[in-house]
């Protein structure tokens, strides 16, 4: 039962992640793939606030939910003044240069990862009280994304993201949306870091790797990029997956580069066979 509730609060997070990276990515039309660096921010920050400062671990979520989304602003506002392509470059930049200096913290657990970290629930029912809390959040992750993208400030997000230029002559601040989208969904990132360190209590820097962002890229364009229950099946999808995988018994040699290999490859074979993903045009916006 405990590997099941694990799976469970996993799909959770992935919803989340990928909930999350499709509001940037797929309704926004900003290219990144810093996405796990905003969930490593704010799982690190949450789990040191608390560990070292004596923060309650539900503020400590919230707070390292919040400096995700600040640090995510910090890193648009430069590089969307230039051009949206600037994102991605410093988007990789950051990934890259982020996983490199915390391996050198020693207070964050340095290269061995950082480890005592408390738990959100704890008790007979901690797995199953975890589970709940974080499928309600994920559920109300993804209502938040579809509200956000619908009615009147969606229909902005979709006229910015098809013609910017036609968008900006309107008088409407393109570059304001760009940086809310952006810190809205990297602290969505980030909420679902902090309930990751409190759930599996062990932060490691290659957790946060180039794999992760292939992960949740490729659970955005399976599931079907730009709507609303096409990351959810992403998600359920490429969390299963890997599960099948493992009772293969490979050896870590050969396991790490088949999942890279096996996201890359559906990201391929989606893009050309099928980009509207799993969930179809029909439910695209």
């Amino acid at each position: 039962m405990e590997y099941i509730y694990s799976v469970l609060i996993l799909i959770g997070i992935y919803t989340i992640m990928a909930s999350s990276f499709n509001l940037i990515i797929g309704f926004g039309g900003l290219i990144s793939i810093a996405h796990p660096i905003f969930f490593a921010l704010a799982a690190y920050a949450s789990a040191l606030l608390n560990l070292r400062l004596g923060v309650p671990i539900p503020l400590a979520i919230v707070l390292g939910a919040l400096f995700s989304a600040g640090m995510s602003v910090m890193l648009s506002l430069p590089s969307l003044r230039v051009s949206g392509d600037y994102l991605l470059i410093a988007s990789i930049g950051f990934q890259l240069g982020f996983v490199e200096v915390i391996k050198n913290i020693d207070f964050a657990g340095a290269a061995s990862g950082l480890t005592g970290i408390e738990s959100l629930f704890s008790g007979p029912f901690r797995s199953l009280g975890f589970t709940v809390t974080i499928l309600v959040i994920a559920a109300a992750v993804v209502w938040l994304v579809h509200w956000l993208t619908h009615g009147e400030y969606g229909r902005a997000i979709h006229a910015m993201r098809d013609d910017e230029e036609c968008f900006a002559s309107l008088g409407r601040n393109a570059m304001a949306i760009k940086i809310t989208i952006f810190a809205v969904g990297s602290g969505l990132a980030g909420l679902a870091g902090a309930l990751y360190a409190h759930y599996f209590q062990f932060l490691s820097p290659e957790q946060f790797g180039i794999i992760q962002s292939a992960l949740i890229l490729t659970m955005v364009v399976v599931g079907g990029m730009g709507t609303t229950a096409g990351p959810v099946v992403g998600a359920l999808l490429l969390t299963a997956l890997p599960q099948v995988i493992t009772f293969l018994n490979l050896p870590p040699s050969i396991m790490a580069p088949l999942q890279g290999m096996l996201y890359t490859g559906l990201v391929l074979v989606f893009l050309f066979v099928r980009p509207a993903g799993l969930v179809g045009k029909k439910l695209r916006q």
